[in-house]
């Protein structure tokens, strides 16, 4: 097999230690090789680039184990040329597995041209990333908070879901507010209500009427407290986005005019796929755009259209594979029975 670099190296990264092994050219043509083990704190990294360094590595390669690698692979993109592969692809045959012997295999496959490297973002767009899937988090954590607060309000009999379309609106929570504080009169509490709910008290009394105690006032409260937290946790996070995201705004102008693809959406579409804001592109991609979006709408509509087109068109051909109903014994069409609905079917074409 050919020799694609000279001078590589294979890490073996875990969440303690980094097994490396470095492939460099020895005496007579023959390869040479070292192996050593490092620390994951930033000192014993940066020890692991100077010596690299000193070896001249030009190419290193790691698996993608967990988070772990990310540390490794921040400090060494500044000094060589990092691969992160998949494990699925440079997985060895079973057994003997060592940390010794799995630098050495991936080093031999990074000298020899066999390590395809993931995508793995610029700084900025790692940063763009990071933000947008707090949010996300953040998100998902408001809507198991609200979820938590219907589970105790009918826990309490309190039916206000059943009338307000929104229980977290400004008449819902005025309402519950007060059910905090105390008040479990529901005519009150219904006369809280604003706008159109206003036309709705009766019901609103009805449902407001439950066994309110002082131990769901205490639940209550304690995820109100946490809904306000993490709405105020969702504004900080969406401001520090729209800063680190101002200067790809030519990108998500061209992303916000695809039908179905709104600001927040367009924000995630640029920290996941950050190619498109690089001036550099990979080979065979092209920049997102409504002409690209409705090709691929197109292509789909297609792909699903053509096997009704084929099926639908003239008529239909024996087949020795049996037709199953839903429910039953499984019957098969005679050939007479088929060739009779293509006769039908040929006369109604006429």
């Amino acid at each position: 097999m050919d020799q694609m670099l000279e001078r590589v190296a294979g890490l073996d990264v875990h969440k303690k230690t980094v097994t490396v092994c470095v492939r460099v050219p020895g005496a007579r043509g023959a390869r040479r090789q070292e192996v050593r083990t490092f620390g994951t704190t930033v000192p014993e990294l940066l020890a692991l680039r100077e010596w690299l360094e000193t070896q001249g590595v030009t190419h290193a390669a790691m698996e993608s184990t967990g988070v772990y690698w990310k540390p490794v692979f921040y400090i060494l993109e500044e000094a060589v040329t990092c691969l992160l592969a998949n494990a699925a692809h440079i997985a060895r045959v079973p057994g003997r597995k060592t940390d010794v012997q799995d630098c050495v295999w991936i080093a031999q496959l990074v000298e020899h041209g066999l390590v395809r490297g993931s995508f793995v973002p610029p700084a900025p767009i790692r940063d763009l990333r990071d933000l947008t899937r707090a949010r996300k988090a953040l998100s998902h954590d408001r809507t198991r908070a609200a979820n938590r607060l219907h589970k105790v309000l009918e826990d309490a009999g309190i039916k206000l879901a059943s009338v307000a379309n929104d229980v977290l609106g400004v008449s819902g929570r005025a309402m519950l507010e007060a059910l905090v504080g105390g008040t479990t009169d529901p005519t009150v509490l219904a006369d809280l209500a604003r706008g159109k709910l206003r036309a709705k008290l009766p019901a609103l009394r009805h449902a407001l009427t439950g066994r309110f105690r002082s131990h769901h006032a205490f639940l209550v409260g304690q995820l109100l407290a946490q809904l306000d937290f993490l709405e105020e946790a969702l504004a900080q996070v969406s401001a520090q986005i729209d800063e680190v995201i101002a200067p790809f705004q030519a990108e998500l102008e061209r992303l916000d005019t695809i039908p179905g693809v709104n600001r927040r959406t367009a924000e995630v579409f640029v920290a996941e796929v950050g190619w498109i804001c690089a001036s550099s592109r990979p080979p065979n991609t092209s920049p997102a755009g409504p002409a690209s979006a409705r090709a691929i709408v197109r292509a789909r509509a297609n792909t699903r259209a053509a096997p009704r087109a084929r099926a639908t068109a003239g008529c239909a051909r024996p087949s020795s594979r049996p037709r199953y109903r839903r429910r039953g014994r499984p019957t098969v069409r005679s050939p007479g029975a088929i060739a009779g609905s293509c006769a039908t079917g040929a006369t109604r074409r006429r």
